[in-house]
């Protein structure tokens, strides 16, 4: 996986295409992910025992990782990643716009 948690992306393309937001978590498994504040949609809940109001809630849908990219750490703009090996063995996230390590 190119994006995991935590991560800074921005959306390429769909009608959230421009913004910029942190991944809250990444399923694997359909490749997509949620992003804070992307791809809000309005969901109807019932009220409960935790939720005594109910009524219409707006929340953040998962949004497929072609449609995203990582922003360089160092100028913030999209960039994509190569992997580097480091001397002591450990596999690192690369910058392909600026060379930085992304952590």
């Amino acid at each position: 996986m190119r994006i995991k948690k935590n991560d800074t992306v921005i959306v390429i393309s769909g009608r959230s295409k421009g913004k910029i937001g942190k991944v809250l978590s990444v399923v694997r498994e359909s490749e997509r992910a949620f992003v804070e504040k992307v791809n809000m949609v309005k969901r109807h809940q019932k009220p409960t025992q935790q939720n005594r109001q109910g009524g219409i809630v707006e929340k953040e849908a998962s949004i497929h990782l072609s449609n995203l990219m990582l922003l360089d750490p160092k100028d913030k703009k999209p960039t994509r990643i190569s992997y580097k090996i480091a001397k002591d063995g450990s596999k690192n996230r690369v910058s392909k716009r600026s060379g930085e390590v992304i952590k």
